[in-house]
């Protein structure tokens, strides 16, 4: 498969090579616009223009998918590559990395979105967890002026490599770290550039966006905008204005925090699933990152930087409203403080194996301190076993997935902890190392592209969450819910799970090397993007995995217009209470796009087919 995917993207590549450079000499620039939790069908003229605009006037993917698990560094890592998860190791916020992370709290299981987390892994991990070299370091080796803006953790990973003395050779870094002791630091041009238009050394900070409330106490209702308008200023008013005085091609990656920030915290629906994230908060959000792309494509028009200026939009993925209610669960019939009765706890994907498996359960973001009574892990992470510095079995704790580790790679704790599993009503879906063997009910970790060359380790057990659409009178996917592990309550926001509400993000592109007025219906991917970019700058960087996306030709004046073809996989047997795992794909040539996954009636996106559908799927 792995070949195949290569050859496909070769090909691709061949076909449409030149099409953007016959028709320049020079050139291009690029801009990433990632509107970080931006869902396809909330875009519209009324509710994001600048947006729209792009959409509407330049291509319009209808088809997108975020990559699973659909989580911000786990698609961050695909769109700066170009690879899927397998190959980066990015396998979703929190990973368990075989070492303890002193950045990240003492742990073993840190939570990444985190510039000193990430150089810890870089040292850990050869000085390059990812594996794989990203689109803006290859651009910046060749001489582009580089520089990434946004949200702490994805915009990082875009060029995390190299950590010069000299600030001036790296890319141009701001995020919530700018301006601390753990922040890229800036050159002295950079420095100038902030005093003279006004602009201070360091970003400020979310305020009240930053409060994600508790079980009585409603979140945020406000958007993140004060420190994303400082980011775009620092865009507009000092980096696209030095990228022009240099006279050489620039890329520009803008990562907004919103409104994902705003999605997850918000007060709107403290308990309740609805509005959940359909609410004014969430509204006032996805203006805001609109408001930062107007901004800049203002900016543009008046450095006369337009003209040579390709913009791609795409966000890293969907978003789904909280759910905390399963009637299958231990952990919901016990007593917590901060937990309304009968709603699931933080952790409770670790308490409830802890329980089924006899196993001690132990806080990695606790000093390794025993879980038990009403207690549940700090972070919703765990270690299970007799002895917690030697563990059976970890659980990175993520929000609607989460992951399974066996550091001893035991089979047979691998099945009961699979059957284990298929017992929760909150489960849907079970994919399981390839190494392991085949499980009734689940289906390998290779049919969705997370088995490849990865540096860090590959999860034992990737286990999605339920998901359904609540009535909430938009498309299904606007009004998905999902059950979700995490700190945040029912009625916020979350996303991670196999749902075409969480796989279903925004994508849309305008420029000079894009078709105008056109409307795609080809399905494209996160691991597209960093392909597609690529070959706009002209890029050819070494490639250790062979999980790579395509570059999106149907989009580029010219470019071919591949054909796409549905199919369904589903486990080879069900388990004995009757459970398959069954995955909607999409295809073009020998690359996949992943629809939906899960027990057919517990994804959204994946319903109950009868015996002719399932006849038709083979």
């Amino acid at each position: 498969m792995r070949r195949s995917l290569v050859l496909l993207s070769a090909g691709l590549t061949v076909l449409s090579t030149g099409l953007a450079s016959a028709e320049n000499n020079t050139p291009r620039n690029l801009i990433l616009f990632i509107p970080d939790g931006l869902r396809a069908l909330k875009v519209t003229p009324e509710t994001a223009p600048a947006m729209a605009e792009v959409r509407d006037k330049g291509v319009n993917f209808k088809n997108p998918h975020s990559l699973f698990p659909t989580f911000t560094m786990a698609n961050g890592s695909a769109m700066s590559t170009g690879h899927y998860l397998g190959d980066t190791g990015v396998f979703s916020n929190t990973i368990w990395t075989n070492y303890t992370s002193v950045p990240a709290g003492d742990t073993v299981v840190p939570f990444i979105e985190n510039d000193a987390v990430l150089g810890d892994i870089d040292e850990h991990f050869k000085g390059d967890y990812l594996n794989e070299e990203t689109i803006l370091k290859m651009a910046r080796d060749k001489g582009y002026s580089t520089a990434a803006l946004g949200k702490h953790g994805p915009t990082y990973q875009f060029d995390h490599t190299d950590k010069p003395e000299k600030p001036g050779l790296h890319s141009v870094v701001f995020d919530d770290a700018t301006g601390t002791k753990n922040g890229v630091a800036l050159s002295e041009e950079v420095k100038a550039a902030l005093t003279k238009a006004g602009l201070p050394l360091a970003t400020p900070p979310r305020g009240d966006n930053s409060k994600a409330g508790d079980a009585k106490t409603p979140g945020t209702i406000v958007a993140n905008v004060a420190q994303q308008a400082y980011f775009a200023d620092v865009a507009t008013k000092v980096v696209l204005p030095m990228f022009k005085a240099r006279n050489k091609p620039f890329v520009l990656v803008f990562w907004s925090r919103d409104p994902d920030g705003t999605q997850h915290n918000q007060g709107d629906s403290l308990n309740q699933i609805k509005p959940g994230i359909n609410g004014p908060s969430t509204m006032a959000s996805i203006k805001n990152a609109d408001n930062n792309l107007a901004q800049i494509r203002k900016a543009l028009d008046e450095l006369g930087l337009a003209a040579n200026t390709n913009i791609m939009i795409q966000a890293d993925h969907g978003f789904s409203t909280i759910s905390k209610e399963s009637k299958t669960s231990p952990s919901a019939k016990l007593s917590y403080d901060d937990t309304p009765a009968d709603f699931l706890p933080m952790g409770f994907l670790a308490i409830d194996l802890a329980k089924a498996l006899d196993l001690p359960l132990f806080d990695p973001n606790d000093k390794n301190a025993k879980v038990e009574g009403n207690k549940h892990p700090k972070a919703g992470n765990g270690v299970l076993g007799a002895n917690p510095e030697k563990p059976d079995l970890v659980i990175a704790t993520n929000g609607g997935s989460d992951l399974i580790y066996l550091p001893n790679k035991d089979k047979k704790l691998a099945a009961k902890t699979v059957k284990a599993l298929l017992d929760q009503d909150y489960v849907s879906g079970l994919f399981v190392d390839d190494q392991l063997g085949r499980f009734p009910g689940t289906l390998p970790l290779s049919s969705i592209n997370l088995r490849g060359k990865s540096a860090t380790p590959t999860p034992a057990i990737v286990v999605n969450f339920r998901s359904y659409a609540s009535d909430c009178g938009e498309a299904p996917t606007n009004c998905s819910v999902q059950v979700a592990d995490t700190v945040l309550r029912q009625g916020q926001g979350m996303h991670g799970s196999f749902s075409r509400g969480d796989t279903m993000n925004f994508m849309a592109a305008i420029g000079p090397d894009f078709k105008t007025g056109y409307v795609s219906e080809i399905p494209v991917s996160n691991a597209d993007v960093g392909m597609t970019a690529a070959q706009l700058l002209g890029l050819r960087g070494s490639q250790n995995g062979g999980l790579v996306g395509r570059v999106m030709s149907e989009a580029l004046p010219n470019g071919i217009v591949p054909k796409a073809y549905k199919m369904v996989e589903r486990s080879k047997k069900k388990s004995e209470n009757g459970l398959e795992t069954v995955l909607n794909v999409q295809r073009v040539g020998s690359q996949r796009y992943f629809d939906a996954a899960g027990f057919p009636g517990r994804t959204l996106g994946l319903e109950v087919e009868t015996e002719k559908q399932k006849t038709a799927g083979k």
